[in-house]
């Protein structure tokens, strides 16, 4: 499979199992946790705490994962799965209305969260497919090598919606990072949360 990575060192010899989570696992963990999230903020445990909250934790975290889907994980699909070209299209495109979504929210009471919490949901069940797709062609190796470059750019990823950003490489792993510069100090000036870790947890 020809993955499009940036340049990394030289893979070792036959059999060499680079360190680190694999993109399957991450994705996976941050699939059940947006879900969570979309259901903190719409279900019967919404005014369990501050609701303004949950929507900022909720917009941060949807931004950093749409940003790392948009640099590694489509790209990954369409050059290493047959006939994945439109699908990928599809999901480049849903992410991009769903960040416009995001950022078209006036605040917790907006009817459009209910909204913006289905395009989640559909969001999240059309890029599992591809990621179990993906999962069917790439070796182990590849997919935890994939899993670092994912970590690296939810790391360096804006925390806030953008829909305007290019959405493919290569200028949006030029692009965004120095945006992200720019949300992380407009969030650590406002003190705002941008983790799940932020929130109480259900019910408290």
């Amino acid at each position: 499979m020809t993955v499009p990575l940036p340049p990394l060192p030289p893979v070792p010899g036959e059999g060499y199992r680079p360190g680190g989570p694999s993109l399957v696992d991450l994705v996976d963990r941050e699939h059940r946790e947006l879900l969570d999230l979309a259901d903190r903020v719409t279900g019967p445990d919404a005014a369990a705490q501050p609701p303004g909250k949950v929507v900022e934790v909720l917009t941060a975290v949807v931004s950093r994962h749409l940003s790392a889907e948009e640099q590694y994980l489509f790209p990954a699909v369409r050059a290493a799965v047959p006939g994945a070209g439109a699908a990928v299209d599809r999901e480049v495109g849903a992410a991009v209305e769903l960040s416009a979504a995001l950022k078209a929210l006036t605040g917790p009471a907006d009817p459009a969260l209910a909204d913006v919490a289905d395009r989640l949901r559909r969001h999240v069940a059309a890029t599992a497919a591809l990621l179990a797709a993906l999962r069917e062609v790439a070796t182990p190796a590849e997919l935890i090598r994939l899993g670092n470059r994912w970590e690296i750019a939810e790391e360096a990823a804006p925390t806030r919606p953008h829909p305007g950003m290019p959405a493919s490489p290569p200028w949006n792993r030029i692009v965004e990072p120095a945006v992200g510069v720019v949300d992380k100090v407009r969030d650590a000036v406002t003190g705002r949360p941008t983790h799940a870790s932020d929130l109480l947890p259900p019910g408290e």
